[in-house]
């Protein structure tokens, strides 16, 4: 066994690229004496922004020299027939041949689960994978699926997202029993939309789960659930609008301290409450998204994200594949699906 951890990144990936993913991966290094990087991307490009790094670091990146990249316009479909030779493709590519752990890129979400389906496969009893991230709530985090990888889903595929995520929620946190809840625009039986009352009546019946019920938007962040369960349509509205009203919150106390000299004043003091409260509901803070229910750890940041928050996505990559999820997920499904109501 390789002394080393080796993670594979799209280099190429995001709003930003190589001049954000190149100094999050150099940082990454110098604090996690045993990783290796297979850097995915235009070999001219990246060379050039890895000149200067000392040679103790250099020596555990590798290049591997791509012709293209996934726009975050190409179809999925487009990427899997026309982007074989993309950054994208080989990050993923290298998690299939053995050569890394893991893989992460910050670029189109639709390709980047294609490739993943395409490459890597779907654990065993799972249909589609679903992508999760944890949240903050009153007393710590929640994780929340999926966020954005399939819109449209049936009512059994929101319980193989249950499934996944009480196995990831059992297996990382020590948690023999997590609480699932499932997103809903009430807490009564009678409402939602058909999907969603299916999908209650068939995770309730799994003696598998430990199911609470509906959770409204409201009790998202209020610690009700462990895991909360929806289609990625409504979960990537949920996330983005947390994002979107923590820069706001942010944004109001900037301006509320900075109106005058009396409130300068009283900004200076409350610098440390402000600045811890920053960083609780830093959306960055918790960048870095499993794709849960695939036969390999891939990690899909923020398109938008800088360079600390994509170097958060590498680092759940590093913890997806030092616990080795997918393999502690499929032993926990095992063990629920023979638990079964069905």
């Amino acid at each position: 066994m390789s002394e080393y951890l080796s993670i594979a990144v799209d280099a190429m990936g995001g709003d930003f690229g190589p001049r954000i993913t190149v100094p999050a991966c150099i940082n990454l290094l110098k604090h996690h004496s045993f990783l290796q990087l297979q850097l995915a991307g235009d070999l001219a490009e990246l060379e050039s922004l890895l000149a200067h790094v000392p040679q103790s670091l250099r020596q555990r990146i590798h290049v591997h020299h791509t012709l293209s990249v996934v726009s975050m316009h190409d179809k999925p479909s487009h990427a899997l027939r026309h982007r074989r030779d993309s950054s994208m493709f080989k990050a993923v590519e290298l998690v299939q041949q053995g050569v890394a752990a893991a893989c992460v890129s910050a670029g189109n979400t639709g390709a980047l689960m294609a490739l993943g389906c395409s490459l890597l496969g779907t654990l065993p009893g799972i249909d589609r994978p679903a992508i999760i991230s944890a949240i903050p709530t009153q007393k710590g985090h929640c994780f929340l699926l999926d966020l954005g990888a399939n819109v449209n889903c049936t009512a059994e595929q929101l319980l193989q997202f249950a499934l996944m995520g009480s196995a990831m929620v059992s297996a990382v946190e020590d948690n023999p029993s997590p609480r699932i809840g499932l997103l809903n625009i009430g807490i009564e039986e009678i409402k939602g939309n058909d999907l969603v009352r299916q999908a209650a009546r068939l995770i309730q019946a799994h003696s598998g789960l430990n199911y609470i019920g509906y959770v409204e938007g409201g009790e998202v962040f209020s610690d009700r659930a462990d895991v909360i369960v929806c289609d990625g349509f409504t979960g990537n509205i949920a996330l983005k609008s947390n994002e979107g009203l923590a820069r706001l919150i942010a944004e109001k106390l900037r301006k509320s301290f900075t109106r005058n000299l009396y409130r300068r004043l009283l900004g200076l003091l409350a610098q440390p409450v402000l600045k811890e409260l920053q960083q609780q509901i830093d959306p960055g803070r918790r960048n870095g998204a499993s794709l849960l229910g695939l036969q390999g750890v891939v990690v899909k940041s923020h398109g938008g994200a800088g360079q600390s928050h994509f170097e958060a996505a590498l680092n759940q990559a590093v913890t997806d594949a030092c616990l080795n999820i997918p393999a502690r997920i499929t032993a926990q499904l095992q063990q629920q699906l023979s638990g079964s109501g069905d």
